[in-house]
């Protein structure tokens, strides 16, 4: 049985990591390296940075970023924010980055999923999807989660597999900062479908909702963001807690 991961998320603005909730309403949140570098002495599995502010003229600020983080931390992590093209990825791999993520990118041109994995391998492509119920049916949602798509969460899911993306990170727009909970019944749904990783994302907010969402949604890690900036939960007590409950976690 594979070992399920806690990963911290930092939502990266202008060089600071911020956090809102349904993905308005941001706050500061620390300096991205520091918190990288605790969270990495922590326990955390691996990290995911997302430069929600991704823009061209900010392609060489990311990649000094991604420098800094590969040198203070030594655990795998995932870049993602404005990454469009083969030559992105070559940038941040170099930079030190292990994974990369493509949201908007792919949802445009799809093809560059089979690009980017034929050229460094399915393991370093995530592809993340931000998902939102519309009228009881789950829709993909672009540009930060800006803009709806008529894509079906679950067949882009299933489509992103097929092109040869390594993992999904599933965001629940409905879920994110609420502290509510995680989607468990979406993820479980597309986790059974898939022969990839899921890591689901949206709504932590206590120790069992991660317990949850490795039981009743199926998932392969858990992302958040807010409870471990603002040192709700801990990394180190999550997982005596999860270990507790009799899930397979690296301690």
């Amino acid at each position: 049985m594979l070992t399920k991961r806690i990963i911290p998320c930092l939502d990266i603005k202008d060089g600071r990591t911020v956090k809102g909730v349904n993905f308005v309403q941001l706050r500061d949140a620390g300096d991205p390296v520091e918190l990288a570098k605790i969270y990495s002495d922590e326990g955390a599995d691996e990290l995911v940075f997302l430069d929600i502010t991704a823009t061209v003229d900010k392609r060489k600020t990311l990649a000094e970023l991604v420098t800094k983080v590969a040198k203070a931390i030594n655990i795998p992590f995932t870049v993602g924010g404005g990454i469009s093209t083969v030559e992105d990825v070559k940038v941040l791999l170099a930079a030190g980055a292990d994974k990369i993520s493509i949201n908007s990118a792919a949802v445009k041109n799809p093809g560059v999923i089979d690009e980017m994995a034929k050229e460094f391998g399915s393991q370093c492509v995530v592809v993340a999807i931000d998902t939102r119920n519309v009228d009881r049916l789950d829709f993909v949602h672009t540009h930060g989660g800006r803009k709806p798509t008529l894509l079906r969460t679950q067949a882009w899911a299933q489509e992103v597999a097929d092109r040869g993306a390594g993992e999904i990170l599933l965001t629940s727009m409905d879920h994110d900062g609420t502290k509510a909970g995680f989607a468990n019944e979406l993820t479980a749904e597309i986790s059974a479908a898939l022969s990839i990783p899921v890591i689901a994302s949206g709504g932590a907010g206590s120790m069992p909702h991660f317990k949850d969402v490795f039981t009743f949604g199926k998932a392969d890690a858990a992302l958040a963001a807010s409870i471990f900036h603002f040192k709700e939960i801990g990394i180190p007590e999550l997982k005596e807690y999860l270990i507790g409950e009799g899930i397979s976690i690296r301690k």
